[in-house]
């Protein structure tokens, strides 16, 4: 059985808030942010002297990030944002063809390619939903790439991975993980994933500058990164000027120079965290309180405009309909009570740290502000 209420008191911010933003960010635990806390405190004390330690210590995480999505050490790359991750996705993947992408995605789904000049073929949504019958449709002799969210930042819909996954044929799928990571199940392996790309700190709980990117040893094999630092070579401390030998089909040649240490310990510690807790037993308690949230909001007669006609498409956040939504948020926030502006509403995420008592919070916020 697991004791959310001692889980809640890891994080500070529910003592001052009914937080239901972590589709725009996460908050940290004390564990994480002693993680990254305690790396600057040994740099304040004792400058580089713990290099090596640091340096066993990111291999460490690294494997944690693969076990966390059933990937292989070598297929992980650090990262410090999904922007970063995806350039590196489109490094590999470029003269691969054409790309289908949808018209509810986060942009970094789509612009990086088109910055290469590869199209973007986007599948329109009918009643806030893809279907994937018809990105199967989308699929010509041209393209050759299937790039999306796991879920949509703009209204929280859920992809049905394990199904695109079978039927994406010769198609390379690139998934931008970052509004699940952390909160739902990924398996890279059972999806037939060939690149993904996630922050930490959305639902990985661990912060800005922290994140990861997964690239298939398949994928590896038949690339080679754009941009490369001294540590991309098989031998970084021989420095050598005449003559270069990549790391072999290994995603972290795609690193680029001295590590962000603090916020790969930070998802390191959050990973271990989540572990703790399973995602499975995470993933039921943030659609448990969605339920909850979207059934409220119902009752209270406000409208719901995430797609929840099929429960395997509801996911952790919500998009509620409202006008003068600038005004409604700062009203909430005057109350405690923290969500995201959306041009359509609100956008309120529940996860493994909030309660019942944060939706009624919200609940009565929302009741104050139709009366102001």
């Amino acid at each position: 059985m697991i004791n959310w209420s001692a889980i809640r008191k890891q994080f500070p911010v529910t003592e001052r808030t009914a937080y239901l933003n972590t589709a725009a960010a996460g908050p940290l635990s004390r564990r994480v942010m002693e993680a990254g806390s305690e790396y600057y405190r040994q740099m304040m004390a004792d400058g580089d002297v713990h290099w090596d330690e640091w340096r066993e210590k990111l291999e460490v995480v690294r494997k944690r990030i693969a076990e966390f999505i059933n990937a292989e050490p070598d297929e992980i790359a650090f990262t410090t944002n999904t922007s970063s991750g995806m350039n590196i996705i489109v490094d590999a993947l470029e003269g691969r063809g054409e790309v289908i992408s949808g018209d509810l995605e986060f942009p970094v789904s789509t612009i990086p390619w088109m910055h290469r000049r590869i199209p973007v073929h986007l599948v329109r949504s009918v009643a806030g939903e893809i279907d994937l019958n018809d990105i199967r449709r989308a699929m010509t002799g041209k393209t050759g790439i299937i790039s999306i969210s796991h879920v949509q930042f703009s209204n929280g819909l859920r992809i049905g991975l394990e199904r695109l996954g079978a039927e994406k044929g010769r198609h390379a799928l690139v998934v931008n993980a970052s509004q699940s990571a952390g909160v739902f199940e990924i398996d890279v392996r059972r999806m037939k994933i060939d690149a993904l790309c996630a922050t930490g700190h959305k639902w990985m709980l661990s912060g800005y500058g922290s994140g990861f990117v997964f690239l298939s040893r398949n994928l590896l094999g038949q690339s080679k990164p754009r941009s490369i630092g001294w540590l991309s070579v098989e031998d970084p401390y021989a420095d050598r000027n005449a003559e270069i030998h990549l790391r072999k089909d290994a995603a972290a040649r795609a690193e680029l120079g001295c590590p962000h240490f603090a916020g790969i310990f930070a998802i390191g510690a959050s990973i271990d965290f989540l572990t703790s807790i399973g995602i499975k037993n995470i993933e039921a308690r943030a659609l448990s309180l969605n339920r909850l949230l979207t059934d409220r909001l119902g009752e209270a007669g406000w409208t719901v405009l995430s797609p929840l006609r099929n429960e395997n498409s509801r996911s952790a956040e919500t998009l509620v309909a409202l006008e003068n939504q600038a005004q409604v948020v700062a009203q909430l926030a005057q109350q405690g009570v923290i969500v995201t502006k959306k041009p359509e509403g609100i956008r309120v995420a529940t996860d493994l740290f909030n309660n019942e008592q944060d939706i009624e919070r919200l609940i009565e916020g929302l009741k104050n502000s139709r009366g102001a």
